[in-house]
This record gives C-alpha cells, sequence and structure tokens, in this order.
C-alpha cells in the first residue's frame, strides 16, 4: 500500500491530501487564508506568509502515522500557460521538493487549473474520461477564474487544455465576493451569500451579457452595487448576484450545445459548489461534491499519481 501527497497552495486556501493508492480514498487537510474584515483578498506577499505558517500545521494533522509516500504531487501555477504565474505557489512547490527528496518519492506538477478539473472528475466518479479518446468540456469558475475549456485526454501529457471560452472581465467569483463584501460579509463570501439567498423568492430578474462561448460579468456588480444604494433586502442581493452568475454560465452552456452537441461537461471550481447554481445546471453536465469543488489539493495529488503509474484509469 502506498499513498501520493498532493499539496496546493492557491491565492485563498492552503490545502494537502493523501491518496491511497490501494483503494483511491482521500484523506484531507486545508484551511482558507485570513482576510481582514472589509477586504476583496490578499497581496501575495501575505498569501506567502500565511501558507508558510498554515502548511507546517495542517501536514502535521495529515501525517497522524507514517505513511509510506510513493509520490509528491503540487501545483506551480494558476495555468498550464506561459507567464501564469502567482509567487503563493512557491510555497507549496518547496514544501513538495523538500519531502520528495528526504522520502525518495516521485515528484510531479501541474497547475491549480488542472487540480480542479482532476477533483471534479474524481469527485463524479469519471476519471475514466482521461483515457477516452474524445473531448470533454469543462467551465473552471472560481475567484480568479471563469474559464470555459476545452479537454483532451493525452497519452503523454494526460490532459490538453485549450480556453474556448470564458469571461473577458469580471469573473464569477469576484463578482460574488465583492457583492458580499459590500454587504458585510467576511471574503470569501461565496458560502454566507448563499446562506443569504436562500432566504430570498429570488423575485429580481437575472441578467447576463453573454456572446457566443464569452461573457461580460461587471455588469453584475454594477448592479448588485446599485441594488444596495437602493436599500434592497440583502437575501434579494445576494440572490440576484447568484442568478446572474448562473444565467451567464447557463447561456454559455447552451451555445456550448449548440456549437460542440453532445460534449459532456463538467462543473469545476468554488463557485459551482453552490446549491443554486448546481441545481439550475446539474442538467447540462456533472457537478462535483462542494469539498472538490473549492480550492482543494485532491487533484494534484490524482494527477501525480496516474502520471507516475501509481494508480490506472
Amino acid at each position: 500500500m502506498s499513498f501520493v501527497l498532493g499539496i496546493d497552495t492557491s491565492n485563498y486556501t492552503t490545502s494537502c491530501t493523501l491518496l491511497d493508492t490501494a483503494d483511491m480514498r482521500v484523506r484531507s487537510c486545508k484551511k482558507l487564508l485570513p482576510v481582514k474584515q472589509g477586504e476583496r483578498g490578499l497581496r501575495q506577499s501575505d498569501a506567502v506568509f500565511h501558507h508558510t505558517k498554515q502548511l507546517p500545521e495542517l501536514m502535521k494533522q495529515l501525517f497522524d502515522k507514517k505513511y509510506d509516500l510513493s509520490a509528491v504531487g503540487y501545483s506551480y501555477a494558476p495555468r498550464c500557460t506561459e507567464g501564469s504565474y502567482m509567487p503563493c505557489f512557491l510555497v507549496g512547490e518547496n514544501v513538495a521538493q523538500a519531502v520528495s527528496l528526504a522520502c525518495g518519492a516521485d515528484l510531479e506538477k501541474t497547475s491549480h487549473q488542472v487540480g480542479h478539473i482532476l477533483a471534479a472528475l474524481y469527485s463524479c466518479g469519471k476519471l475514466d474520461m482521461l483515457s477516452s479518446d474524445k473531448p470533454f468540456a469543462a467551465f473552471h469558475v472560481s475567484g480568479g477564474t471563469t474559464d470555459l475549456l476545452l479537454c483532451e485526454p493525452d497519452k503523454a501529457k494526460l490532459i490538453n487544455i485549450t480556453q474556448i471560452g470564458g469571461s473577458r472581465d469580471l469573473k464569477g467569483g469576484q463578482a460574488i465576493d465583492r457583492t458580499g463584501v459590500r454587504l458585510g460579509l467576511s471574503f470569501p463570501c461565496g458560502k454566507e451569500l448563499e446562506r443569504l439567498a436562500s432566504e430570498s423568492e429570488h423575485k429580481i430578474k437575472p441578467k447576463a451579457s453573454v456572446d457566443g462561448l464569452y461573457c461580460s460579468l461587471s455588469g453584475i456588480e454594477n448592479q448588485c452595487m446599485k441594488l444596495i444604494d437602493e436599500s434592497c433586502s440583502v437575501a434579494d442581493v445576494a440572490a440576484y448576484c447568484i442568478d446572474c452568475v448562473c444565467l451567464a454560465v447557463e447561456k454559455m452552456t447552451v451555445n456550448l450545445r449548440h456549437e460542440y452537441k453532445d460534449i459532456p461537461i463538467i462543473f469545476a471550481g468554488g463557485v459551482m459548489s453552490n446549491r443554486f447554481i448546481k441545481s439550475k445546471l446539474e442538467k447540462y453536465g456533472s457537478f462535483a461534491e462542494p469539498e472538490f469543488s473549492s480550492d482543494n489539493a485532491v487533484g494534484v495529488a490524482v494527477y501525480a499519481a496516474i502520471r507516475k503509474g501509481k494508480i490506472k484509469i
């Protein structure tokens, strides 16, 4: 029996995971980065500091006993594209390399985005899509990303990703977080905004600006700020914000179906853990469980396990 360690240090969450290669079960520990009340995120220097403090604490929780590590996977950048870089990922990279050297375990890196997609596939029981010769589409919607991706299985690289759509300006998670912070919620605001939305009857008709496979979400923030200034109830503002993001993704999904016919669709990323969005869109494709939609290290562990031949799909 061997285990694969996964580490992800995004701009939101410190995450580490152990994947049991025998039964594919995972054991995970993660913790949000602390953000001061009223602020809408962290500077990279602050994110690096908090990861440096939090990751050893989480690793101590994760390794409750001695595990036989055969591989270590980590996320090195937001996307697998040239120029994609954030200093916060260096914390996870440094720890992963140190653990690999100390344990003699294989080392493998991938992007935070690939990690999200593989975590969703793992949660949905669809990892076999990576061994198919057919492409699938993935929506990656989070605080820093609203991308529509064409994912093509590749024997050498496991997966090739091409962006074919997404937001031209504000990201889905940004619209939600900025609205939430204005309402007095703590960043990131997704869960609390969802809770507030559950108290609304969703009477305000949502709007979405979509052109083919691309959308513009900046209008959502502007309209939500206007509703707040007009003393609209916080529950209705929350519901409107979520419903608008959902409508934009739905319109893009319909257009995707028109262009790519019956291509399988995976919905990934923190915003896709919202139950209102899932209830509206699950007829189009597969959703991960919330713990595998929000930032996690499961996907990078799975990636390393497959790439290093520790598991078969």
